[in-house]
């Protein structure tokens, strides 16, 4: 295996995946998305000239560079709880069996082993759709092509005063750890010993113990340390007076009352809210709804006034409400200076961070497993096989 550390990125949108591989030490020579707003943005923060605006069913392996990773954001429009869940093989996440494709070909030019990691991303809640088959359908996918997967459940709140759960499922190459046999009771200890394996994740893994699964020794999701109030843009106006009192008047009353009692503070508090359909006062209406646990909601697209987080400000004797801008949302994505090209409306950059995946959780994945993998000197001999030097010793 080559120590070159190189990324294609498919579905690369604003570029916060080669952001974050990029603080651990890993280059993206590829990245491809068919968004021209997207590739303009990418452009302003990154080398552009390996940017492909394609569709992804239009491009070919051939076409792609030998790197050691390859990584996919596929779209959750079909997986995710709040859509209609049509699945892998429908709409616009059935793009994912493209990726598939491409791996196939790359491998025909370039060999068998490469790229020799893969990592996909997607939401929650591909654990669940389709009864399971869907995340088992990816898996068996990898599989095929000559990989062992495991399986990560991260929420970026680790990392930012963002709630932002994602799925991610790591690939790596069997030719990387030959003679690794996952039914050995220590690699149960192994699967188990990190928070990124949570119950859930764990109970799919026995549920389906007949795919080739890996399961590297990984730390626990750190403590976060940033507080919501610490991304506020103290620059950003808040809304005139009377838009603030049409959303403050949307909310829940136990929520009115919070508000009131945080206004006679000395000093600010911040509570994050997204406008819901609700039943308030009797009749199902539009409803602001704050979050009050010092944290933002997931960021989404704002493809409707409903998808575009709205944060209310208390205290010093005022209550204050405007839209998360930009620059928040950079903060909120671990994008710190990250770049918003000057001409991007509030609408395109959020869009574009909304659809992106957290930067800092890409940087722990890349410095906690590929780095780790790479670092382990029997996969850089010939033996080429994995060890269970860090378990023996915790068992000693």
């Amino acid at each position: 295996m080559s120590d070159s550390r190189t990324v294609a990125d498919f579905f690369a949108g604003i570029g916060l995946v080669s952001l974050g591989l990029e603080r651990a030490g890993w280059n993206t020579v590829y990245a491809l998305d068919y968004d021209q707003e997207k590739a303009d943005q990418y452009a302003v923060n990154f080398d552009g000239s390996h940017y492909v605006m394609k569709d992804i069913a239009k491009e070919k392996g051939a076409s792609v560079p030998n790197v050691q990773l390859a990584h996919a954001s596929f779209p959750c429009t079909d997986l995710s709880v709040a859509g209609a869940r049509k699945g892998i093989y429908q709409g616009e996440s059935s793009a994912f069996w493209h990726f598939v494709r491409i791996l196939s070909e790359m491998k025909e030019k370039y060999g068998d082993e490469n790229p020799s990691f893969v990592l996909l991303e997607n939401v929650e809640g591909l654990l669940t759709s389709n009864g399971g088959k869907d995340l088992r359908a990816v898996i068996e996918s990898l599989n095929d092509l000559g990989y062992r997967a495991d399986l990560l459940r991260i929420n970026a709140s680790h990392f930012v005063p963002q709630s932002r759960v994602r799925i991610f499922i790591i690939g790596i190459h069997k030719s990387l750890v030959k003679g690794y046999d996952q039914n050995d009771l220590r690699q149960e200890f192994i699967m188990r010993s990190s928070n990124t394996r949570p119950q859930k994740i764990v109970d799919y893994i026995h549920k389906n113990s007949d795919l080739d699964w890996y399961f590297h020794d990984l730390p626990n999701l750190p403590t976060r340390m940033t507080t919501l109030g610490e991304i506020i843009d103290t620059t950003e106006e808040w809304w005139p007076e009377q838009r603030t009192a049409l959303a403050l008047g949307q909310l829940h009353s136990y929520h009115e009352d919070l508000l009131k009692a945080a206004k006679n503070r000395d000093e600010y508090s911040y509570y994050p809210a997204f406008r819901r359909m609700r039943v308030r006062d009797g009749k199902k209406q539009s409803t602001v709804e704050l979050r009050t646990d010092g944290i933002a909601g997931c960021l989404r697209t704002p493809k409707g006034g409903s998808a575009r987080q709205i944060l209310v400000r208390a205290g010093k004797g005022t209550i204050d409400a405007r839209l998360i801008n930009g620059k928040e949302a950079a903060l909120l994505m671990g994008a710190d200076n990250y770049d918003i090209h000057p001409d991007f409306s509030l609408n395109q950059a959020l869009f574009g961070f909304g659809d992106a995946v957290c930067v800092s959780v890409l940087q722990w994945i890349g410095d906690n497993y590929f780095n780790s993998v790479i670092a382990i000197p029997e996969i850089k001999n010939e033996s080429n096989e994995l060890p269970i030097l860090s378990l023996q010793n915790q068992l000693a």
